[in-house]
């Protein structure tokens, strides 16, 4: 049996570490190495908004190091990938470009949902835990450097996903001058995030009551809870005595006990603050922590995309569910947006030879359906550019920037003129490929919205079928179909413009 070597490499708030994992569809994911190296990229990025030099070249050696270990074991493949400190520095690209020319790793930027995502992949590498947990209503406190991500579950789907940015370093950095000034600092933490924690507490939990909580945090959950909890699982009691026994020490006395650098310590105080403020917001008696980290959901999904990992839980519908929470929030019309959604994703189907896109994409357009009447909650007025920026100001959990940013497009040019390439570029910044893919999923969704023009839902049955440069639409409808025949045909050119096939409807006779 073929086993594949990997490497995953997290370049984080506080820390550069990497793991090396063997994968292979007989033992799945082991993991066969663990390196880390503290350097705090995001004390200068919070400080002044930017890497300075002396840490771009710390960051260069370091990863040169890591290249040279790779070479060792021999790794068929590596993902590297930075995180907050990335997203917020104004000199992210020339610190990623050095970092290619003098150590010869290659750093991607994840955006939040995608690092979150990644973080809850992490949890699904220990399946039976990660499927019985979340049958049943279940939180995900993931608190890294730079923020906080809460994530709700309930019977087996993603119900919310919240992000604020509150994570330890931040807090640390943000307080360090007040740190000297008191003896209680652990209530200085608590009373600076606690409005944002009401404000999701109000916004996103209601009367929800929470049965399980699962705590996340780089490495920082190893170090809390290390030798505390009994299956990776601790009781309120314990955690109280734990986070007692935290604040009531010095980051000296910390470090020395734990065997970890002073810097490190000194982060202790504002994550366990964190941790018990949501363990008293969700009233919950037990915790779990599995002890993951980004490194294990960057491999998990590598193994998943190479086909040597298969899991039973359905991440794709979490991303849909999630979209479907953002459309419930905006009150749109669930069976008219549900409606766009089938004809939509039959028509891609159908095109497949044409244009030539994946499942990938063919997620976008699901997303795009389900909110595109969003922006209808702001205003009756000016429907397309109220959604373009309800979108790309909410998070969805698993995508890039730069997919929201198609998302948002096309909902965007549903009803507004299609802005050609110069347009498209100058406003957001897209490429000709992302371009090209905005204009193909525009086409498919006009259509599909013009087929629903009306939100009576009349399609009973569609059979799309592609032959000789023309798109059969052969329907059953079960009303009169005239305003979407006499509407489609503007959608129809351009359709045709787009993919060079015109669009024939042939409504079945009733029998």
């Amino acid at each position: 049996m073929p086993i594949t070597t990997f490497a995953a490499i997290d370049v984080g708030s506080y820390e550069v570490g990497m793991k090396i994992f063997e994968l292979s569809k007989k033992y799945g994911l082991k993991e066969i190495d663990t390196v880390r190296h503290r350097l705090e990229l995001g004390k200068d990025v919070f400080e002044s908004g930017r890497f300075s030099s002396k840490m771009i070249m710390e960051l260069c050696t370091v990863l040169k190091n890591y290249k040279e270990i790779m070479d060792g074991y021999r790794v068929d493949s590596y993902r590297a990938y930075g995180t907050s400190p990335f997203r917020e520095s104004k000199n992210a690209h020339i610190a990623i470009e050095r970092v290619k020319q003098r150590a010869g790793v290659d750093i991607s930027v994840l955006s939040n949902s995608e690092q979150r995502f990644l973080g809850y992949k992490s949890i699904a590498a220990q399946e039976s835990g990660f499927q019985k947990m979340i049958r049943k209503s279940t939180a995900i406190v993931d608190v890294g450097g730079g923020g906080i991500q809460v994530s709700l579950f309930d019977k087996d789907a993603l119900v919310t996903t919240q992000h604020m940015r509150l994570g330890s370093l931040r807090i640390r950095e943000k307080l360090l001058s007040l740190e000297k000034e008191t003896t209680h600092y652990e209530q200085l933490v608590e009373e600076f995030i606690h409005n944002e924690l009401l404000t999701f507490k109000k916004l996103y939990l209601g009367d929800r009551e929470v049965k399980h909580v699962i705590f996340l945090g780089d490495f920082f959950t190893d170090i809390i809870f290390h030798g505390e909890s009994v299956e990776n699982t601790i009781t309120r009691e314990e955690f109280n005595r734990l986070y007692q026994d935290i604040i009531s020490r010095s980051p000296e006395e910390m470090a020395m006990r734990l065997g970890i650098p002073v810097e490190y310590a000194t982060l202790l105080v504002p994550t366990t603050v964190i941790y018990m403020n949501f363990v008293d917001i969700f009233k919950t008696e037990a915790m779990w922590v599995p002890g993951t980290t980004l490194a294990d959901g960057i491999a998990y999904d590598y193994g998943e995309s190479c086909g040597l990992i298969k899991h039973k839980h359905n991440f794709e519908n979490d991303i849909v569910v999630a979209a479907e929470n953002i459309a419930y929030r905006y009150s749109t019309s669930h069976r008219h947006t549900h409606a766009v959604a089938k004809i939509a994703l039959k028509i891609f189907d159908s095109m497949k030879k044409v244009h030539g896109m994946g499942s990938r994409q063919r997620l976008l357009l699901h997303i795009a359906a389900i909110l595109h009447e969003c922006g209808k909650y702001i205003s009756m007025y000016a429907v397309a550019d109220n959604s373009f920026h309800i979108i790309m100001s909410t998070e969805i959990i698993g995508l890039s920037h730069e997919e929201r940013q198609i998302i948002a497009s096309v909902v965007r040019y549903n009803s507004k003129a299609f802005g050609y390439y110069e347009e498209i570029s100058r406003e957001i910044g897209a490429n000709r490929e992302s371009y090209q893919v905005i204009a193909m999923l525009t086409a498919i969704h006009r259509v599909a919205n013009a087929l629903d023009r009306g939100h009576y839902q009349k399609i009973k049955d569609l059979h799309p079928v592609l032959k000789d440069g023309q798109l059969t639409l052969s329907l059953e409808a079960e009303r009169d179909f005239g305003l979407e025949q006499g509407l489609l045909q503007e959608k129809a050119d351009f359709f045709e413009e787009v993919f060079g096939v015109q669009i024939r409807l042939r409504r079945k006779k009733q029998v």
